[in-house]
């Protein structure tokens, strides 16, 4: 390959990186709010991750919420999950998956019961978007 076509493959490489990160940087940040639904007097454990990102771990009383932010990626492949505890038993889930829940919010709303969360639906207004606990909970 010669030199010239070297540079020109470079050029459009540099080029494309710079498109992608622009336009990253126009992605709305995503808000995300867990809140503690099981029953009166029962705590959750909580901790989420991303690929890149720990959380940390996080005890909810009752009614209480843990929050966090980020921007999702250019490319569509976000994904945030996190391991819920409480009364000696733990489930996980996808908290976050960019091509499930770009198109319903950018501040999502999740209620945490026993059965599984259930994310605020906005047309509806109520918490009726209920998935199952991911397998091997």
């Amino acid at each position: 390959m010669s030199s010239r076509a070297i540079n020109l493959v470079l050029l459009l490489s540099l080029t494309l990186l710079s498109v992608a990160t622009e336009a990253s940087f126009l992605i709305r940040k995503a808000d995300i709010l867990i809140y503690n639904d099981l029953n009166v007097g029962m705590d959750l454990t909580i901790h989420c991750k991303s690929k890149n990102d720990d959380l940390g771990v996080h005890v909810l009383a009752y009614r209480n919420h843990f929050e966090f932010k980020f921007r999702p990626h250019f490319w569509g492949n976000t994904l945030f999950f996190c391991k819920m505890q409480w009364n000696g038993g733990s489930h996980w889930f996808d908290i976050y998956e960019q091509n499930r829940d770009s198109r319903h919010c950018n501040r999502c709303l999740w209620n945490i019961t026993p059965k599984g969360p259930c994310m605020f639906n906005s047309k509806t207004s109520q918490f009726d978007m209920c998935y199952p606990w991911n397998s091997g909970s």
